[in-house]
């Protein structure tokens, strides 16, 4: 391959499926931004419509930077648009004469990648934030995905991975050798978690929790494979043992009615408080409200919420599944459970309401290891170092 220009600043193209409020979105922002504060770096940002209960980031990224949308590039399969936006990625990248085109999750990671290959990009990278083959999809599915991404893994010139739990299940299943991975975790603003007593003492005012009330909290979108189900299953367990903890719920999505009705049918529905849709920058001030994480995904590259639950000093109690491995220390930063067992996901959130000695102590744990491995800046400079290790090697 052709070694890009160095004399020049470095032209980068990031791709990815939607822009709405999300972990790995955030990620791709944190890193835009954060390569064109470092200079030396022409950043593009090319995403498909977003639209949803989820949110946007649309706005944050016109603001900050270069951004695209392509209108074709859409989540769901459809032969027509994805056709369409494969054609219109190939142009965009061949007239752009990027150096380095870096792509994001599933749909824009395979078109993205495939287009960069037709192109005669230099460099080809893509972020797994989180594997699209898992237990819950058919088999036929899960076999049409990993035969993709295999191909498309092999035309890329470096895997990032945000956890390692990820890297080893990638080369467990055969996605690529090891030597093509990397592990780069995703990182946070630091610096906006910062406790504030009064503002935490008004937001419970307005939610309408109690200043007395413990509270078990879980960021994420309200959709499948999220596990709110599992919390809420919970609760009806934890009002034995704690009948004045609340469950707060972060975010939106098309699941909600449903999760009050099953709140309502267990008789919970009085514990439940739904905060709603929450920007990215406002989410430290509502962690703070929560005394312990609960994270029950059923899959997830690296639960963000328990990284941010930590960077404030709250413990987590996780269904032990992909990336929470990497982070939760299980009985020393926090719990790991088997997935789906309620009965054990309620005991252990039972357990660190009860012992706040012992939450304390776990919380300090987690936040220790947050603030000394996921700090954004860290972030962009491991992928600063990514970027000109290829540039430098001609790949």
């Amino acid at each position: 391959m052709t070694k890009p220009e160095q004399k020049r600043p470095i032209r980068v193209v990031h791709i990815i499926t939607r822009l709405i409020i999300g972990g790995a979105q955030e990620n791709t922002l944190l890193t835009v931004f954060g390569l064109q504060l470092k200079g030396g770096y022409e950043v593009t940002l090319l995403s498909g419509p977003t639209t949803g209960p989820e949110g946007s980031l649309v706005e944050k990224a016109l603001k900050k930077t270069t951004f695209v949308i392509l209108p074709e590039l859409r989540r769901r399969i459809n032969l027509f648009f994805d056709l369409i936006a494969f054609i219109k990625l190939y142009f965009f990248i061949k007239n752009g004469r990027f150096d380095i085109v870096h792509t994001h999750s599933s749909k824009a990671g395979i078109l993205g990648r495939l287009a960069a290959k037709l192109a005669k990009a230099p460099i080809i990278i893509h972020t797994i934030h989180g594997l699209p083959f898992y237990e819950e999809q058919p088999k036929l599915l899960n076999n049409f995905y990993f035969y993709l991404e295999r191909y498309a893994s092999s035309i890329s010139d470096k895997l990032i991975c945000v956890s390692q739990t990820l890297i080893d299940e990638a080369v467990r299943r055969g996605l690529a050798g090891r030597e093509k991975f990397i592990k780069i975790y995703s990182g946070i603003e630091l610096s906006l978690y910062v406790k504030n007593p009064q503002a935490k003492e008004a937001l419970k005012k307005k939610l309408g929790i109690p200043q007395t009330s413990p509270v078990i909290g879980k960021v994420a979108r309200l959709f499948l494979h999220k596990g709110h189900e599992y919390l809420i299953q919970a609760a009806a367990l934890i009002k034995e043992k704690c009948p004045e903890a609340k469950i707060l719920f972060i975010g939106d999505g098309i699941l909600k009615d449903e999760l009050i009705r099953l709140a309502q049918r267990l008789g919970v529905r009085d514990m439940i408080v739904f905060a709603g849709l929450i920007m990215p920058e406002s989410i430290p001030y509502y962690i703070q409200l929560i005394d312990v994480i609960a994270h029950a995904s059923l899959h997830e590259g690296l639960p963000r919420a328990v990284v941010q639950g930590y960077a404030l000093g709250i413990p987590a109690v996780c269904f032990d599944i992909d990336g929470a491995r990497d982070i939760v220390h299980d009985k020393t930063s926090g719990y790991l459970v088997e997935p789906k067992n309620v009965r054990q996901f309620a005991e252990r959130l039972i357990d660190l309401l009860q012992n706040k000695d012992k939450a304390k102590k776990m919380g300090a744990e987690g936040e220790r290891f947050v603030r000394e491995s996921f700090d954004a800046q860290v972030m962009v400079s491991a992928i600063d170092f990514v970027y000109r290790e290829l540039i430098r090697c001609g790949t």
